[in-house]
């Protein structure tokens, strides 16, 4: 019974919230209004050592904030996308607007449902081509002129979307690799007490670099998820600048973890080892700091309604 009141009070308050790892049992306060939601990502950690968003339960996704990873899920999600492609991959008949894919060389289209007869070019009625109908003199009628935009609209979206969440989805299958370099660096570390006379304490930097590398990772997967809704000005190259320097940080010291270990450079090593992962430490504050004060200052311009 006393058990199900501790959950009913945290249920019902709205600055606490349970930890979503699984087998938790903890709660989290944050005094974070829904309406701040908007300017802020209110990231917290459990005593679990699980870093989670408090505004929506996700783990964290700073920089982007939660009606953006809202949007963003539900479009990799959502069927949006493969209607997209097949917008971009084939076109409409301009009698009955059936899908109609080219299967053939061909630019003569016959419409298999109505039997309309098209140029796949320009979309024109193929009756206004005359013999000429492997050359296209029709392109600029005006006729074909708003099939033909869409056309291109719809690649142009496509290979948009492409391009962030291709970047995206590396960034997180890269986290989950590198999420193995926890077993490979524990043996590193073993291998290096027994060739150096550093302590166990003292290899401890390894473990660190590979926390820091997972936690940039994520934090740049969720970069191309608020550069997506983004507009274009120059706000957004500088958050482009800052995105390009941790990620190239990000590769250089995940090179760094993945160097075999020899015994006569072993001090080296742990100094470039050091150095990157402070500088990568670095950038992401930097990267991190610049956008959450953008969100405070109305600075960014999105291409949604965040509010909704």
């Amino acid at each position: 019974y006393r058990s199900l009141l501790n959950r009913t009070y945290v249920d019902d308050n709205e600055y606490l919230r349970w930890c979503p790892a699984p087998s938790c049992e903890y709660a989290i306060e944050c005094h974070v209004l829904p309406t701040s939601l908007i300017s802020i990502v209110p990231t917290v950690e459990c005593a679990c050592t699980h870093r989670f968003c408090f505004g929506c339960g996700h783990p964290d996704h700073q920089p982007s904030i939660c009606a953006l990873v809202r949007k963003w899920i539900k479009k990799c999600e959502d069927d949006s996308e493969t209607a997209n492609w097949i917008s971009a991959h084939t076109k409409e008949c301009g009698k009955c607007h059936s899908t109609i894919e080219k299967n053939g060389g061909c630019n003569h289209m016959t419409c298999r449902k109505c039997k309309y007869e098209f140029c796949w070019v320009c979309m024109g009625p193929w009756s206004e081509h005359g013999t000429s109908w492997y050359n296209c003199n029709r392109y600029d009628e005006k006729t074909s002129i708003d099939a033909r935009d869409q056309q291109a609209k719809s690649r142009a979206s496509l290979e948009r979307y492409l391009h962030y969440y291709n970047r995206f989805a590396n960034h997180e299958q890269s986290a989950k690799l590198d999420r193995e370099l926890y077993n490979k660096t524990e043996k590193k570390m073993e291998e290096m007490q027994q060739t150096s006379d550093l302590s166990w304490i003292e290899v401890q930097f390894l473990k660190k670099a590979v926390d820091i590398l997972v936690q940039c990772r994520m934090t740049l997967k969720w970069t191309y998820a608020f550069a997506f809704y983004l507009a274009r000005n120059n706000q957004t190259e500088i958050f482009e600048d800052n995105q390009r320097d941790l990620e190239m940080a990000v590769e250089q010291l995940s090179e760094l973890l993945e160097k075999p270990i020899e015994a006569d450079k072993i001090a080296e090593l742990k100094q470039q080892v050091l150095d990157k992962t402070v500088y990568v430490g670095s950038r992401r504050e930097v990267l991190l700091e610049d956008t959450a004060k953008g969100l405070l200052e109305s600075r960014w311009e999105f291409q949604v309604d965040i509010k909704s």
